[in-house]
């Protein structure tokens, strides 16, 4: 399971990195056009440059689920071939269409009277049911991209099949998720209500699972009932229309203000863990990839590209990332920093809000954002180095010194046919990929594995991760060595 999760990591570390330059472009359209979040006129160059640019950002940010559903569908193929995204886009478009508030609410009718389950199809296309989607659309492409069909359909054999095939089984999940999709979002409902009366603890309870329920778009369930007038609450709403405490039930912004220390200087506390953690031949990939997303964050709030490239890769990580918003939002509302956010918890909104009449010693910012920066940080060092955690810059393949390795023998056919004998021959062989230097292959039987006889092929190595793994390092030659073996079987 976790060797899938990291895959599924892997996978999405292609559509990710897209995210950052896209925030940080909204951060700052939003700085040079207030207009575009708050409402009103858009008057001059800045305010038109800034609308233009938080257009430009939002083309991405806001279909980030289109790029997991590619993303996923080509990453996780086994040749990374793009009909396993065609496929998976399918998959996206039957069960976005299927499940649509419009769909749902004909097959269903009692869906229309009922608020909450209406609520949750009005948020179906999310970067959960994208990432599904990119799963169906791979997983279809990985068994049956070389089915054979009788004459009479022949030329929907192979490849072509694959998107058919991938949408006939997104309408079986889709019908799954007609019936428990609205279940577990009014669970959610329910829960939200249940821990509303909690004060500041229920404040914590509810950061914590928002950031836990990212991956599968379920927080919506939840930002319904703390930010807006879902059950008469309403954070978000009450403190942009400049009402005050004096005018709700709650002290408001305490749904909201926990965020900013946490994506403002707790996550650029965390990317600098990671980069410090990663291996010294891939800090510059990891800066890449986690630095922006740091500086995406602090700007605007969004934080999705730091999220999403790690959360697969390290699970445990992530969990304990959602349970330091958690104890964040504790202190915050004990304490007394009062900000909102119309878009996220980055400096913009901080800024904007700070103004409104709700807002309360958004000077803490300061000690509170060092503070965040500092546990994040060291918080972060600690778990990825005690548990070796795979993030970013510490995957297992160590690329930069296997691109050095050279292939002795360049006839790749020869090379691929001695490694395919040395695996037991191609009945022993389940499965073959390859990353930028290594064969990965799955077997069915180790006993059959042959090393000496792998090696006498001229490769850099021979690795066995698991029983039923096998990697071979061939260097940045292993693309020719991958196809003729992929002819081989």
């Amino acid at each position: 399971m976790m060797k899938y999760l990291q895959k599924l990591g892997k996978s999405l570390m292609l559509p990710v990195a897209c995210l950052p330059i896209c925030g940080i472009l909204m951060g700052i359209g939003y700085a040079l056009c207030p207009a575009t979040m708050q409402g009103g006129e858009m008057n001059g160059f800045l305010n038109l440059l800034g609308f233009f640019l938080v257009k430009a950002g939002g083309a991405l940010i806001d279909n980030m689920a289109l790029l997991f559903v590619i993303g996923v569908g080509v990453g996780m193929a086994d040749d990374h071939d793009g009909t396993a995204g065609l496929a998976a886009f399918a998959s996206w478009l039957m069960m976005t269409n299927l499940l649509a508030t419009g769909t749902v609410t004909t097959l269903m009718s009692s869906i229309a009277d009922n608020v909450n389950k209406t609520l949750a199809f009005d948020k179906i296309a999310n970067p959960f049911i994208g990432i599904l989607a990119g799963i169906i659309g791979a997983t279809c492409y990985n068994k049956f991209k070389n089915t054979k069909l009788p004459d009479w359909l022949s030329f929907f054999s192979g490849k072509r099949c694959v998107a058919i095939i991938s949408g006939v089984v997104s309408i079986v999940v889709a019908a799954i998720l007609l019936f428990v999709w609205p279940v577990i979002f009014g669970a959610l409902i329910a829960v939200g209500q249940g821990i509303v009366g909690m004060g500041a603890v229920g404040a914590g309870i509810y950061a914590f699972l928002n950031r836990l329920l990212i991956p599968t778009g379920l927080h919506h369930a939840l930002n319904n009932v703390f930010w807006f007038d879902t059950i008469g609450l309403g954070d978000l709403s009450h403190f942009w229309a400049g009402e005050t405490s004096a005018d709700v039930t709650w002290s408001l912004g305490m749904y909201m203000s926990g965020f900013f220390p946490c994506m403002m200087f707790g996550i650029p506390g965390a990317a600098l863990a990671m980069i410090h953690t990663a291996k010294e031949g891939k800090k510059k990939v990891a800066i890449g990839l986690v630095a922006s997303a740091a500086v995406c964050s602090f700007v605007c709030g969004v934080t999705e590209p730091f999220e999403f490239g790690f959360m697969f890769l390290a699970p445990v990580l992530y969990l304990i990332y959602a349970l330091l918003y958690g104890i964040f939002t504790v202190i915050v509302t004990l304490i007394g920093f009062r900000a909102g956010f119309s878009f996220s918890a980055g400096a913009t909104d901080l800024v904007f809000s700070a103004t409104l009449p709700a807002a309360q010693n958004t000077w803490m910012i300061l000690p509170l954002g060092i503070a965040a920066f500092l546990v994040f940080y060291f918080v972060f060092r600690f778990a990825i180095v005690k548990f070796d955690l795979k993030t970013p810059g510490r995957e297992d393949d160590d690329i930069e010194a296997e691109k050095k390795a050279v292939l002795s023998n360049s006839d790749f056919t020869e090379v691929a046919s001695i490694i395919l004998e040395g695996l037991g021959g191609r009945e022993n062989v389940t499965s073959l990929d390859n990353c930028i230097t290594r064969l990965r292959m799955e077997i069915k039987d180790y006993t059959l594995v042959d090393e000496k006889k792998i090696k006498s092929a001229g490769v850099a190595g021979v690795m066995r991760p698991g029983k039923t793994s096998v990697q071979v390092i061939v260097g940045t030659k292993v693309q020719f060595v991958a196809d003729e073996m992929k002819k081989m079987l």
